[in-house]
């Protein structure tokens, strides 16, 4: 399938440095120097204690499954040929909690639970979007 048939993800303010670490294949999180909270989604301020003394941390890519569903019908268009495809929350091994896809051959058998890694898919221009997928051990993707 030609992924850059797919929409691009849209940067702001916020998230400039969160995609353009993942253009170098580099999945980064915000720490609060504050109270030293890892958090996801890119903001301006610490969800925890309101800080905006934060920085950019390179995640380890890992993860566990907290839950997820099978889309069976495309939202857009663009997506059709993608059907069935897993959209999973995954709880990071640092502790933010993320939404993403679960890729892979063997990404419907996914379970709460399994262990995740990271993977780049690219979106065109460049762009590239985090996605994941099912590991036999931590940082090792199944074959």
């Amino acid at each position: 399938m030609d992924m850059t048939s797919l929409p691009t993800p849209v940067a702001n303010a916020d998230s400039t440095v969160y995609w353009n670490a993942a253009r170098e294949r580099r999945l980064v999180i915000r720490k609060c120097k504050a109270c030293s909270q890892f958090h996801f989604m890119p903001r301006h301020l610490c969800p925890v204690c309101w800080s905006d003394d934060l920085e950019w941390v390179d995640s380890k890519g890992t993860g566990t499954v907290h839950s997820f569903t099978v889309v069976r019908r495309a939202p857009l268009a663009n997506f059709a040929t993608r059907v069935p495809y897993v959209v999973a929350l995954i709880d990071l091994d640092e502790g933010p909690r993320m939404v993403t896809n679960i890729v892979g051959e063997d990404a419907l058998s996914v379970r709460i639970g399994d262990p995740v890694s990271v993977e780049f898919e690219e979106r065109g221009e460049g762009a590239m979007l985090p996605q994941f997928r099912r590991a036999t051990t931590a940082g090792e993707a199944k074959p």
